[in-house]
């Protein structure tokens, strides 16, 4: 099983749409589709909150011993 690091290539803020598509083989742009609407009809807060845990949570991919 792969381990989910926030990307550094491929980012538009912390990286972690870039690391689940790095993860899943899921384009990020459809992660990025689907957290935009998520935190939409959640009402923003649980999205934001969700995505600010996760950047908090999960490490950044350092490319030293990755994998």
């Amino acid at each position: 099983m792969k381990k989910l690091y926030r990307s550094t290539e491929n980012r538009m803020i912390a990286g972690i749409c870039g690391g689940l598509e790095e993860s899943m083989n899921v384009d990020a742009t459809i992660i990025r589709l689907v957290a935009v609407f998520a935190t939409i009809v959640t009402g923003f807060v649980p999205g934001f909150l969700t995505y600010v845990i996760g950047w908090a949570i999960i490490p950044e991919r350092t490319g030293v011993g990755d994998e």
